[in-house]
Order: structure tokens, then sequence, then C-alpha cells
């Protein structure tokens, strides 16, 4: 609440008249023109309050106020007052009937305005657009009357050259289908609503195709996967990133050194078990005893061929070639050269490049049920204007881990056309399924909450 000494009616309102409309005519913005209206017109009238109130935007400005708080009760309180003078005052200026208000804000009159107040409704050519509320001890003599409501289209006109929203404005819109709908009779308003209800329980009632949102990427659809062929450390690798390669090209090699060890040592062992069987053939000669460490021996000897010849395979297979042409799908060879590997690891991918599919991740409170060859559209984060079409292949039966700990249903989809974009792109996939309500596709997810609750 904002009260300020009323100031005297000067002895030539004309001239004060002649002035606040050159002033209102050099207004640069709304706010120079609300701080004019509510602080100013003590030119002409005495009062102690003011507020200036659009029906688009609530309480604009106050008296003696340089910001207007709209989370306060006082202005909350003169919102719900101006809302109550816009509808029952009429269109010409005068004073306000306290006893005809609103229980509620007639109550609560006293803990914020003088005991007399004047109402000057603010109505341009589109109808009721606000209203500027001046209180005081006492109501505003009516000959004064004539030259508020001068004063009022001098300000609406500089209002509407400097301020007004333009007409396609949502608050514009907002503002002019409420006045419509609180427009005509009780009869008519009832009317209004039942075709507003009818029409609101039609647009429910229409079909729309259920769709989710889920992570998607570009994958390759039927790549090449290269697995460690054995436990060791990769020393090398012989391709980069994204590189494309030719059937039999190095791809990466493992440490050689302890592969080479074990190897010399397997065959040392296999001249040693050579050399006690000779020796021992030579003993049979003179001791026919002998004889029976012979078949021993060629076990042996049998035994460490074996693990010489598996070594041997295993050094030739520690550098790993193409077996096909393509790129060479994986990541920073930095974070793979002197890492332990184990047999059957996968280490990366060769894919043809425009052998491309789409993988999607479907939330589990997403997994809606698609019908075969549902159709799937995937907007690129790097395209955002373009989408690529593709019709589902596959989707899990079981809900998969993914590296941030949530669970989701993998699925996969072939693109209806060549993409024309690399392989990783990654965006968000819209899978359509079959089609619902509106209603259904608007509660769909608030039923699955509120089971969900009510289940535990």
């Amino acid at each position: 609440m904002n009260d300020a000494t009323p100031a005297s009616v000067p002895a030539h309102p004309l001239l004060a008249l002649i002035e606040l409309g050159r002033r209102a005519r050099a207004a640069e913005s709304a706010a120079e023109l609300g701080f004019l209206a509510v602080n100013d017109t003590r030119d002409l009238v005495a009062y102690r309050q003011a507020a200036l109130w659009m029906a688009d935007g609530g309480v604009r400005a106050l008296s003696g106020v340089v910001a207007v708080e709209g989370n306060v009760p006082y202005t909350q309180w003169l919102d719900r007052l101006c809302r109550a003078l816009a509808t029952h005052q009429g269109t010409e200026v005068g004073p306000v009937d306290v006893e005809a208000l609103p229980a509620d804000i007639h109550h609560e009159w006293q803990d914020w305005l003088p005991t007399a107040a004047t109402w000057v409704p603010l109505t341009g050519a589109n109808g009721a657009e606000g209203g500027l509320l001046l209180a005081g001890d006492a109501p505003v003599p009516p000959p004064h009357y004539p030259l508020l409501s001068e004063w009022r289209e001098i300000w609406l006109h500089a209002w509407h050259a400097r301020a007004q929203r333009p007409s396609w404005s949502p608050l514009g819109w907002a503002g002019a289908l409420r006045r419509g709908w609180q427009g005509g009779s009780a009869g008519t308003r009832r009317r209004r609503g039942l075709i507003a209800g009818g029409v609101v329980l039609a647009a429910l009632a229409c079909p729309v195709r259920l769709t989710v949102l889920a992570p998607g990427e570009l994958v390759p659809a039927n790549p090449v996967t290269v697995r460690a062929p054995l436990d060791g450390v990769i020393a090398e690798f012989g391709v980069r990133p994204n590189q494309m390669v030719e059937a039999g090209q190095m791809l990466f090699a493992f440490d050689q050194a302890p592969l080479d060890s074990r190897l010399e040592v397997a065959r040392e062992a296999l001249a040693t078990a050579r050399a006690e069987y000779r020796q021992a053939a030579q003993m049979v000669l003179n001791d026919p005893r002998s004889r029976a460490q012979i078949a021993t021996l060629l076990g042996k000897i049998a035994e460490k061929e074996a693990q010489a010849a598996f070594l041997a395979e295993q050094s030739q297979r520690s550098r790993v070639v193409a077996t096909r042409p393509g790129m060479a799908v994986f990541d920073d060879p930095t974070e793979w050269i002197g890492r332990p590997v184990q047999t059957g690891e996968r280490i990366l991918q060769l894919a043809a490049p425009d052998d491309v599919e789409i993988e999607a991740w479907v939330p589990i409170g997403d997994a809606i049920p698609l019908a075969e060859k549902a159709p799937l559209q995937l907007y690129l984060a790097a395209s955002p204007l373009a989408s690529l079409s593709a019709t589902v292949r596959t989707m899990s039966l079981r809900a998969t881990a993914r590296p941030d700990g949530s669970y989701a249903y993998r699925v996969r989809a072939t693109l209806n056309a060549p993409a024309g974009q690399r392989i990783g792109l990654k965006g968000t996939a819209k899978l359509s399924g079959e089609r619902v309500p509106l209603v259904y596709w608007i509660l769909r997810r608030p039923l699955a909450a509120i089971r969900q609750f009510l289940a535990l």
C-alpha cells in the first residue's frame, strides 16, 4: 500500500491536461506511460493512491512505486478488484460502489485503500483493455469526469502508439478470447460451454499414432567383428580410426617378446626330448630292459612337438590382418596400446561405409507395442532439420543394461534410402506404434506412474 500527499487541483486544469498530453506523446516506453498515469494524473484531480491495471497483464503500475511486485498480497488483491470493476463498472468514468463488490474484496478494502475511489475504464477499439483506479479520502467530483475522460483518450492514443502488443501476440489473442467468452447472457455462455465441452471430447477421442522418443545412432548393418585371437598385450596398430583398409592389411599386432620366449623354451624342450629318445634307443641294443622307456619318450616328444607347433601358430596369429575390405571402426588406438586383452575380446569392426542401419535404445517405460516393419524416424543432432526414414527390423525381447546404468530395449531398423551420413552419428529416434485416442496418448505416462505407485 502506497500513500502520497494529495495535490490540490490546479487553477487551470485545461492547461494541465495539455501538458499531460504533451508528456504522454513524448513517452518512449510502456513503463513511462504507466508512471505518468498513476503519478501525474494528480495534476487534474486529487487522490492518495493510484493503480494502472491492464486486462492482458494485470497490475502494470502503482503510485509511488518504481517496480510492481506481482506476488505480494496487495498486488494480487488489486488484480482481483480491477477485474471485478472491469466486468461490472461500465465504460464511463464514475465512483466505485464498495458495497456492491464481491464479499472477499469488500472485506479487505479498508486494509488496502482509502474510503473512496474512482474508476477510469480504459476502453479502446477492441473493447475493455484495462482501467485506472484513483483512491482517496473523498471521491472525485463529477465535474472533473470530463477531464479524466479526455485524459483517458489521450493516454490510450499514446499507449496504442508506443506500448500496445501487435494483434497477433499470444496475450492479445488470449484477452480477446476471454472477453468474447465472458460476453452475452447466462444462457449463451452455457451453450458456449456445452459446445466447447463437446469439441474437447471429440478432440480427445480423435485417433493419433502412438509415438515414443529414444536415443538413436547410425551403426554398421553387417560388420565383421575383429576379436583378440590370444591373450596378450597389444603393441601397435597398423590403421587409424575410420580408415579404409584392404583385405590382408595388418590391423594390429601383439607384443612378440613373450610369445618368442615361450616358443624358444618349447623348442629347447623338444630338442631335449629327442636327445633323450636317441640315448634310450642306443641303450636298447645293450640292455633290452630299456625298451620300455621308448614308448614313454616317444609320447613326450609328441607332446613337446604339439606345444611348439601351438606356440608357433600363436606367434603367427599375433599379427591380425583384415579378412575383407572396409572401414576400421574403433576408438583411439592409444587406449589399446600396452593394454592386456583376453582371447575373444572385441578390438574393432570392419564395416562397409554404405551398409548402415539405425540402432535405438527404447527405455523400459516407453516400450510400446510395435508392429512388424513399424516406421522409425531418426533426427540426427548434426542435421536437425532433416530426418532419416527406416523400418524396424528387430526389437530385443529383454532389456539390456546400458553404460549409464539404465535398462533399455535394443531396436534395429533398416534405412529406406541411402543415408549419406557417416557411421557413429547420434540423434533422437521417433518410433511410431498403433493409433490410439488422443486422451490415451496424453495420459499414458501419468497413468503408468499412478499404476506403479498404487502397486507399491
